[in-house]
This record gives C-alpha cells, sequence and structure tokens, in this order.
C-alpha cells in the first residue's frame, strides 16, 4: 500500500490597478502589447518601483492564513528565458517573503478538520502570454509585470480529495478578501501540483512531479489520480527509479494523462541572486494595523449563520462558500419577518436552479433585495411556496415586475378566510361520500385525497394549513 503525498503551488494575480512595478494597467484584454511601458518590456535604464497596494493584499492574506508577516523583505532576480518574459529573469522573492508560516483548515464532509501548513505567500511578476497559431507563435506582453501572490503549501496532503478542499478554501478565502478574481479559466488562479508516492509508513520523501498550470478543480483531482496510478505502477512493476523522475508534466485533458513537458529545475539553475533595482521591502506597524483589519471568513461567517439564524451545517456550508452568495442571503434577509429556511430554500433551490449559461448569481434577473421580499410572502402567508415558484418564474423573464404586483396579476394570492375555505372544504366532502365513509373507516391515507382536491379547486390558493385544519374538524 502506498501513500500519497500533495504539495500544492497557487498563483493569484492580484487586483490592482496597475502592474507590480510600473504604472500599466492590469486589464490585460486590450489589444495585444499595448499595456506595456519600458518598464515591463525591461528596457535599458528603465527601473522598478513597487505598488504599495501589492503589500497591503499581501497582509490582508497572511492575516487570514494565521501567518507571519516579515516587516522586513527582498527580492530577487530568478534567471531564464522564455519568449514571454522579455527581461530574461523574473523578480520574485525567494530568501525573506513577505509572508510565512501559515496555516489553512480544510473540512470533510464527515465534520472532521485537518490543518493544512503554508510555508510562504511571496510577491512576483507575471510573465506574458504565449499565442500559437498554427506554425507561428506570437507573444502579447500585456500580462508581463502583473503582480502576484505565489502560495506555497507544505507537502502535508494525502489524496486529491484533500487537495481540491484545500485549493477550494483558499479560492473562497481570496474572493472573501477581494484581493484577486480568482478566475481559474482567466488563468488569475493557476495552481502547480507536486505529486509524490511512497510505501505506507516510511517517513521518506521521494521524487515529486510537478503537473504544471491546470485551470479547473476538476481537472486537477483527475491529473492527481493518474499521476499517482502512473507512479504506483512504476513502482509495483520494479521500474520507479527508471521510470520516475523530477521533472514537469502537463495534464492533457483529452488523452487523460500527464506528459512530459520538461526537467524540472533546481534552485541553482535559475542562478537566483538579490534585486539590485529594488530596496528592501518595509511593512509599518500603521501598514500592519490597518490592513489586518479583514472581512469576515468564510468559517467565521459560517458559524455565525448557523448560530444567528438557526441554520443546518450543510446549509450554512453551501451559502458561505462563496461570497456573492453569502452576500446574496444576507441581503434578503434583511427583509423584516424572513426565514432562514425560506430564504435558504428559495435561493440555493430555486434561483439557483433557474440560472443557466451566462446567468449566475452576481447577474441574476432577480435580484437579492426582489428575492428577499418574495420570501417575505411565502413567510406571511400571502402565497403559497408552490405559487412562489410561479412567481419567480414570471420574475426571470419580466426583470422589471414587483411581486406584489406579479402576484395579483397571476391570481396566486393565498385564501385565507376561513369562511371561504370552510365552503370549498364542504363541496369536496358532500362530493365524494363513498371516501368519507372509507376514511371514517379507517382509511387514513385518503385524507391527502381532500386536501389534494380542495388544493386543485382553489387553484392552489387556498392556505394548506387551513385546509388541513378544516378538514380534520369536518372529517371527524
Amino acid at each position: 500500500m502506498f501513500e500519497t503525498i500533495i504539495g500544492l503551488e497557487v498563483h493569484v494575480q492580484l487586483n490592482t490597478k496597475t502592474k507590480l512595478f510600473c504604472s500599466c494597467p492590469t486589464s490585460f484584454n486590450h489589444v495585444q502589447n499595448t499595456n506595456t511601458c519600458p518598464t515591463c518590456l525591461a528596457l535599458p535604464g528603465a527601473l522598478p518601483v513597487l505598488n504599495k497596494e501589492v503589500v497591503h493584499k499581501s497582509i490582508m492574506l497572511g492575516t487570514a492564513l494565521e501567518a507571519t508577516i516579515n516587516k522586513t523583505s527582498y527580492f530577487d532576480r530568478k534567471s531564464y528565458f522564455y519568449p514571454d518574459s522579455p527581461s530574461a529573469y523574473q523578480i520574485t522573492q525567494l530568501y525573506t517573503p513577505i509572508v510565512e508560516h501559515g496555516k489553512l483548515q480544510i473540512d470533510f464532509e464527515d465534520g472532521t478538520h485537518k490543518e493544512i501548513r503554508v510555508n510562504r505567500a511571496h510577491i512576483e511578476a507575471d510573465a506574458g502570454k504565449n499565442i500559437h497559431d498554427g506554425d507561428i507563435s506570437k507573444v502579447d506582453l500585456n500580462r508581463a509585470g502583473t503582480p502576484l501572490l505565489e502560495i506555497v503549501s507544505e507537502p502535508d496532503m494525502r489524496s486529491a480529495e484533500e487537495a481540491i478542499l484545500y485549493l477550494k478554501k483558499l479560492h473562497s478565502i481570496i474572493r472573501y478578501l477581494d484581493i484577486g478574481d480568482a478566475n481559474m479559466q482567466e488563468g488569475s488562479f493557476r495552481v502547480d501540483v507536486n505529486v509524490s508516492i511512497r510505501p505506507k509508513g516510511d517517513e521518506k520523501l521521494y521524487t515529486r512531479v510537478e503537473i504544471k498550470n491546470i485551470n479547473s478543480f476538476k481537472f486537477i483531482q483527475k491529473a492527481i489520480e493518474l499521476e499517482v496510478a502512473r507512479q504506483t505502477e512504476a513502482w509495483e512493476d520494479g521500474i520507479y527509479d527508471e521510470e520516475i523522475c523530477q521533472e514537469t508534466r502537463l495534464f492533457d485533458q483529452t488523452k487523460q494523462e500527464t506528459r512530459s513537458m520538461r526537467g524540472k529545475e533546481e534552485a541553482a539553475d535559475y542562478r537566483y541572486f538579490p534585486e539590485p533595482d529594488l530596496l528592501k521591502t518595509v511593512v509599518t506597524d500603521e501598514m500592519l494595523e490597518k490592513y489586518s483589519k479583514i472581512p469576515e471568513l468564510p468559517d467565521a461567517k459560517r458559524e455565525r449563520f448557523i448560530k444567528e439564524y438557526g441554520m443546518n451545517k450543510y446549509n450554512a456550508v453551501v451559502i458561505t462558500s462563496a461570497v456573492e452568495m453569502a452576500h446574496f442571503f444576507e441581503t434578503m434577509m434583511a427583509e423584516d419577518g424572513v426565514t432562514a429556511k425560506t430564504a435558504t430554500s428559495l435561493l440555493t433551490v430555486e434561483l439557483q436552479g433557474r440560472l443557466k449559461g451566462d446567468m449566475n448569481i452576481t447577474n441574476s434577473p432577480v435580484d437579492a433585495k426582489k428575492l428577499g421580499f418574495l420570501a417575505k410572502r411565502i413567510d406571511d402567508k400571502t402565497i403559497s411556496g408552490k405559487a412562489a415558484k410561479d412567481v419567480l418564474d414570471y420574475l426571470m423573464e419580466n426583470v422589471d415586475a414587483e411581486v406584489d404586483e406579479t402576484i395579483e396579476k397571476l391570481g396566486l394570492k393565498q385564501v385565507t378566510d376561513t369562511g371561504a375555505i370552510e365552503a370549498m372544504c364542504q363541496e369536496i366532502i358532500d362530493a365524494n361520500p363513498e371516501k368519507v365513509e372509507q376514511y371514517k373507516a379507517g382509511k387514513d391515507k385518503l385524507f391527502g385525497f381532500f386536501v389534494g382536491q380542495v388544493m386543485k379547486a382553489s387553484k392552489g390558493s387556498a392556505n394548506p394549513q387551513a385546509v388541513n385544519e378544516v378538514l380534520k374538524v369536518k372529517l371527524s
């Protein structure tokens, strides 16, 4: 039996308005090679100037990870040449990063937890982008110099499941802090996975393989599983030392395999040395005090929702997993008279089930305030839960419509007048004398039949609770 050893390197693009060392905008969706200047093109004589917002966002992340924030850190040069790196080196932090010795808790479905150590989070400049078009390759340098935080875990994860839980929690924290959009498809949250195996009980770390730049949680999980299977097979076949070497591999989603890309460089290959064009980075007490006051994070929000709203843990986890969902829910709950149970069902089941294609919680045709008001109309018995679905369908198609006017327009206002309900119940009882006799003879399941007939007769507008109470009296 083998044990899997996983460590993760996550590159997060920070959402600053300008690049790390110059005033060029960080929006790289513009015309290729237009958001550039002598500094990010590494032209002779151009000198870097550190963007202080990057330091502020680093402090926020360090606080969230309960890490040490070094009051003095330094930049280093990492020498390598790729076409998308015009300087032939990357400015990064090797020896003294701004953040180190943090931790992140992952939570399993059975209620247990595990703490994953975070070795460091260091600042570095992103490269440009290679564009391959048939036999021609082009380089777009709009992205060159965009600020990154590289967050490096210790090799503490023992399965693909643990790796995904860690990444999802980290992704959520980045979004809650609002230091980056963490969009995996656009490359602003990129993951390198380091995988090795060893016999269970062995403490030695064996050859690790790095799988580079995977852009979805689903693919990361699959890549880990495939690589573990490859290494396990090599070990069992007695060819581990020949087959498994320290290298960088790519995940091919079409062929469902990891494929060798290049040999993995050692630190010496990069010829690191202190960056001569930048002074040391100093974090003052004032900066620490200001930027360590971070927003409520997902774990704290989850526990507050459970305590404040009486939610079960599953629903609290679902709603707090994404900051947009949590804020949407809190806006709904700000409406007087709304219960968490109704708001949760409307949000996570009804609204989410209707968000198709490019629609999501942030561009939903029905906003949080309107959905909260709809929840209120369920809770104050103006409409039934079933009728609310029809109202929501109408609101999704008619964005300017209001809840109350839609209820009136569709004739869905719930009948709560006892006299009217009694008349409907008596009509159904009179029309079904045989079933009344059967019910009185002990066939209790027929009660549902009578409720259903009354609701059908009222076209769903009768208050179900009132119908139940009236029928119980009349049938007894």
